[in-house]
């Protein structure tokens, strides 16, 4: 079963408006949904439903029915998603540990000669769309996936800091920073102070 619309039907419309949050649409076909037989009576059920309503005369009432059952069918598809995230807790756990090695390794010997990672980056090196992988991590643990490279870039520049045979400067550049004082901003803007200054707190 496929279904296909053209896209003046939702425009206007709370569908239309909200067609960006269903980040499903960009995972990649191995990232499918994998349904129980009672889903996927539940997804059967609506498409009987738009069938049924496609095969009536149109009136004033159809456009309305069918953007709603369209609707409803894909917030379905993100309640069975979310449910797969929970299932599939043990591939997901193996998932987050990659993903930890491999931040790790990042600012450790590539950050220099690559720059500031992207979510990209890592979804490509687990495999993943950059929204399956995305999704899967905020759902894991409450945070974007850009949120944990930023805690792991802040992380190990705390510790460099500490180094004083270096100067921050050359810290940023070894943690892919182009220009100093993005650096230096994103990092008082993380830590309330300046690299310098937590240098001397410290």
């Amino acid at each position: 079963m496929a279904l296909l619309f053209h896209p003046d039907l939702i425009k206007g419309r709370t569908l239309g408006k909200q067609m960006s949050q269903y980040s499903f649409f960009s995972y990649d076909s191995h990232e499918a949904l994998h349904l129980s037989l009672k889903e996927q009576q539940i997804i059967k059920d609506l498409f009987e439903k738009l069938e049924y309503e496609l095969n009536q005369s149109i009136d004033k009432h159809s456009k309305n029915i069918i953007t709603n059952n369209i609707e409803l069918l894909l917030n379905y598809c993100v309640r069975f998603y979310d449910r797969q995230f929970i299932t599939r807790e043990n591939i997901n756990t193996d998932i987050l540990s990659k993903f930890e090695n491999l931040l790790n390794t990042y600012f450790t010997n590539t950050a220099k000669e690559i720059g500031l990672p992207s979510v990209g980056y890592f979804a490509d090196q687990l495999h993943l769309s950059p929204n399956y992988f995305g999704d899967l991590i905020k759902k894991e643990t409450g945070k974007t996936a850009q949120e944990h490279i930023q805690l792991k870039l802040i992380d190990f520049a705390k510790e460099r800091i500490f180094d004083t045979d270096k100067s921050v400067s050359q810290i940023a550049f070894e943690l892919g920073f182009k220009y100093p004082q993005h650096f230096n901003r994103m990092f008082k803007k993380n830590t309330g102070y300046t690299p310098i200054e937590y240098r001397s707190l410290n």
